[in-house]
């Protein structure tokens, strides 16, 4: 079995114990049992912090290696944890769990899993701590550079290890119970779904819900992993995330999700020729800022407003980006408004049911919610509106598509996807 605890259950000393204890039990059952860890509470953002006071613009490497300390703290506490338990165990960070990447700092994706450090140490007897969220560049020990996976980077490594270790389970303790129709803090009436398909997690996860990695659910899909989202607080079943065959006769809308931390960008009037949105868009992207929503007016006279969102975070670098960008292209001016947010509404039976987008819409301005973009995809609908009408937009959709109503599907556990077992010792 393959585990993974966030920072939320690492916080403290006590809460460490306590998941020790959690792992003692599990490891009691006899399985093989391999446990990803995050960095405690909100150490990656303190770290982050750290650097900003030294400069603002930290080498790239350099800040790579201090954020995975972080991870490197905790796995060593909870290996510490379960000897004082008489639990055999040994901590291992990415690089020497196998994770080989490419070299993106701060975004680095795997390349490789090498599980044989692990295989030999499970087959040892022990318990494998593996910090999460970091790799290397190379086998080549000499030349090898430390690498994060970025934001949630810990869920992808632990479906990667679950995927190369061939896993029975694939197990995520966050300190929530599992995936909810909403955000239970902005909607009091959010259900937990038991079940969830691949497709509607990642549009979840990609439209702003949290709760699991966008890379960590592609790499579960992929791989047939089925991925338990639990509480490290309760005992609770959570939800599972696997192929849903029952997905054309459950509710047509899933869950919404939400972002406050976005932001929309405008270019007023912008010359209406050819190579114009090229000219906007490729330093954005030279420069690594995600463009999401884009939305092109008709165009009077000549000219175009062109609209764009990106995250709240690259919102001054973007400024400096396009101004000089604006004045080439002759455009009238560049607005910017960081007091938005997105909300949509997920569910793979919307591409075959009309009438969800009305439904919407009419929530919304029921609610005096008004929208100032829209986007679509197969099984998703995106609005950005004011961050002031974000509770306001999220309880009107709830109720308009009664999630709260439990579904009539009778659930069953998840069963383990068979794959080809490797020789060797294996994560049970």
């Amino acid at each position: 079995m393959v585990q993974k605890f966030g920072g939320s259950s690492l916080r403290d000393a006590d809460r460490i114990s306590h998941v020790a204890d959690r792992i003692a039990r599990e490891r009691a059952t006899g399985v093989d049992l391999v446990v990803v860890v995050s960095a405690m509470g909100d150490t990656t953002d303190q770290l982050l912090d750290l650097a900003a006071r030294i400069t603002r613009d930290p080498d790239p490497r350099e800040l790579d290696l201090l954020l995975s300390t972080g991870e490197h703290i905790s796995g060593t506490l909870v290996a510490m944890a379960l000897h004082a338990r008489g639990v055999p165990a040994i901590s291992l960070t990415g690089a020497q769990a196998g994770i080989r990447t490419d070299s993106a700092h701060g975004r680095a994706r795997i390349a490789n899993v090498d599980p044989s450090r692990i295989r030999g140490e499970l087959d040892a007897g022990k318990t494998v701590i593996v910090a999460g969220f970091q790799g290397s560049t190379a086998d080549d020990h000499l030349g090898a550079d430390i690498t994060t996976l970025g934001r949630g980077g810990s869920d992808t490594t632990t479906v990667a290890l679950a995927a190369r270790l061939e896993a029975d389970r694939c197990e995520i303790y966050t300190d929530v119970e599992g995936i909810f129709t909403a955000d239970p803090r902005l909607v009091r009436e959010a259900r937990l779904l038991p079940v969830i398909g691949y497709e509607e997690m990642l549009e979840l996860a990609q439209q702003g819900a949290q709760v699991m990695q966008t890379r960590a659910v592609e790499l579960g899909w992929v791989n047939g992993v089925e991925i338990a989202v639990r509480s490290s607080f309760s005992e609770h079943p959570g939800t599972v995330i696997k192929e849903d065959p029952f997905v054309e006769q459950r509710n047509k809308v899933r869950g919404l999700a939400h972002d406050r931390k976005v932001a929309k960008v405008t270019l007023v009037a912008v010359p209406d020729r050819p190579g114009v949105a090229h000219a906007v868009f490729a330093p954005l992207a030279e420069a690594g800022i995600n463009v999401d929503m884009i939305v092109q007016n008709v165009s009077h006279a000549g000219t175009t407003d062109l609209s764009f969102t990106i995250p709240e975070a690259d919102l001054a670098k973007a400024k400096r980006l396009l101004e000089p960008v604006v004045r080439g292209l002759g455009a009238k001016d560049l607005t910017t408004d960081a007091a938005v947010a997105k909300i949509s509404i997920v569910g793979a039976g919307i591409q075959n049911a009309p009438g969800y987008a009305a439904r919407m819409f009419g929530a919304l301005a029921a609610a005096g919610v008004n929208i100032e973009m829209i986007s679509t995809s197969e099984i998703r609908i995106t609005c950005i509106i004011s961050r002031d009408d974000l509770e306001r937009a999220a309880v009107a959709l709830h109720r308009a598509f009664e999630l709260e109503r439990p579904e009539a599907i009778v659930e069953h556990p998840a069963r383990p996807v068979a794959r080809r077992r490797a020789a060797g010792s294996r994560a049970s």
